[in-house]
C-alpha cells in the first residue's frame, strides 16, 4: 500500500472519530482529503465496518506511514502544498475566553478543560427523512456549505409559515397581546406573567430559548436570570447588543417548577412562535439547547449531532447550540458554543454585506 492510500485511510478514520479539525501543517481533514480525491463521505461509507472494530476491541488505526516524511511527499505529488496555511472565513477576533469570563467568578479557569471531541453528524438516512417529512428539496444555501455543512430542512422558502390561528395577527404587539389572553394550553393560570419576547422587530439574529423560568415569570421579559445574563454577554462577544436581537422562547408561560414543556403546550403555543418569525423575517435564528431545536427541526435528534451545521427552517438558516443554563452546570460546553455562535455570526455578516 503506498504512502497516498495509507494516509487517505487515517484521514478518513479520524474524521470518523470527529476530528474534523485534525492539522497536517496547516491543512484540515477535509482539505486533505479533498486533495486525495476522497469524497467528504467517504468516512460514512466506511463507518460501519469501523463502528463493528471498536464494538469487537479491534483497533487497526493505520499511523500515515513508517517515514515521518512520507506523508507529505504524497500529499505533494498529489498537487498539495503542505507548508501553506489555508484561506479562512475571517470572524470577530474574540478568544473564547470571552464566553468564559461572562459566567460567574471560578479560581479555575472554565475552558482550561479539555475540549469534547467533535458529535458525529447526522446519517443520511436521518436528513434523507427529515426532509420527506418536510415535503421539499433543500432550498440554496448560497455557497454557505463552505463554512458548514448543510443541516436539515423544515419547510420551503415561500408562503406563509404558518396560516392559521394567528395569521391575523400584523405586528410583534399583537402576538404580545394575544399571549396575554391565551388560555390554549393550563400553563397560564399558574403563570404570573405571559412571556411573549423582546428585541428589535428588524432583527437579523433570532434568538429561541425553550420556556420562561422564575425571574423570567415575575418580570414578563425573556432571559433576565442568570443564564440570561450570560446570554447578553455571548451576544456582546460576537459584536451585538442584546436590543438588536429579538430573544423568545418556544413556550410564553412558564411551566410550574421549570419542567419540561408538554407536547400539548408546546402544539398550544407554537403558533405564537412561529407568527414572531414570519413578521421579524430573521437572517439567521439560534435555538438555544435540545428543546428549541428539536422543536424547530421536527426531529429527535441529540442537540449533539444538531451542532455544527446549517439547518434551513422556511429559507431561515438555524444554527443550534447549547442553551446558557447548560454552560453553568458544564462550563468545558463553552468552546462549542463559542464555535457556533461565531458560525451564526458568519452567516448574518455574510446575509448582510457590509452591514
Amino acid at each position: 500500500m503506498d504512502a497516498k492510500e495509507l494516509l487517505r485511510r487515517y484521514l478518513e478514520q479520524r474524521r470518523e472519530l470527529g476530528e474534523n479539525e485534525l492539522v497536517l501543517d496547516t491543512l484540515s481533514v477535509d482539505e486533505a482529503l479533498r486533495i486525495l480525491g476522497a469524497s467528504g463521505l467517504a468516512s460514512s461509507r466506511v463507518s460501519s465496518s469501523a463502528s463493528e472494530r471498536r464494538s469487537t476491541g479491534v483497533h487497526d488505526e493505520v499511523p500515515p506511514t513508517s517515514g515521518s516524511s512520507d506523508w507529505r511527499t504524497a500529499l505533494r505529488a498529489a498537487g498539495a502544498k503542505p507548508g501553506q496555511a489555508p484561506t479562512r472565513e475571517s470572524t470577530p477576533q474574540r478568544d473564547d475566553r470571552s464566553i468564559e469570563r461572562a459566567s460567574e467568578p471560578d479560581s479555575r479557569p472554565a475552558l482550561a478543560q479539555p475540549a469534547p471531541r467533535a458529535p458525529a453528524e447526522p446519517t443520511g438516512e436521518d436528513v434523507a427523512s427529515m426532509r420527506a417529512a418536510a415535503g421539499s428539496t433543500p432550498p440554496s444555501t448560497d455557497g454557505m456549505s463552505e463554512i458548514a455543512p448543510r443541516g436539515l430542512v423544515v419547510g420551503t422558502s415561500s408562503g406563509e409559515l404558518f396560516g392559521g390561528v394567528t395569521s391575523h395577527l400584523e405586528s410583534l404587539g399583537d402576538v404580545a397581546k394575544a399571549v396575554a389572553s391565551c388560555t390554549r394550553c393550563p400553563l397560564y393560570s399558574t403563570a404570573t406573567n405571559p412571556v411573549p419576547g423582546e428585541g428589535s422587530p428588524e432583527a437579523g439574529l433570532m434568538v429561541v430559548g425553550e420556556a420562561p423560568g422564575a425571574t423570567e415569570d415575575e418580570t414578563g421579559r425573556p432571559f433576565v436570570g442568570a443564564a440570561g445574563q450570560l446570554l447578553t454577554k455571548i451576544l456582546a462577544a460576537i459584536q451585538f447588543a442584546r436590543e438588536d436581537v429579538y430573544i423568545c422562547n418556544v413556550l410564553k408561560h412558564r411551566p410550574p417548577g421549570n419542567r419540561n414543556p408538554l407536547p400539548d403546550e408546546v402544539t398550544a403555543c407554537s403558533p405564537f412562535l412561529v407568527r414572531q418569525i414570519e413578521l421579524i423575517r430573521p437572517k439567521v435564528l439560534l435555538a438555544l439547547g435540545t428543546f428549541a431545536a428539536q422543536t424547530l427541526l421536527d426531529t429527535k435528534l441529540s442537540i449533539g449531532k444538531l451542532r455544527g451545521q446549517i439547518h434551513q427552517y422556511y429559507g431561515v438558516p438555524l444554527i443550534v447550540t447549547y442553551h446558557p443554563a447548560a454552560l453553568l452546570r458544564n462550563p468545558s460546553w463553552k468552546r462549542p458554543t463559542w464555535e457556533d455562535v461565531q458560525l451564526a455570526r458568519r452567516i448574518l455578516d455574510r446575509a448582510s454585506p457590509g452591514a
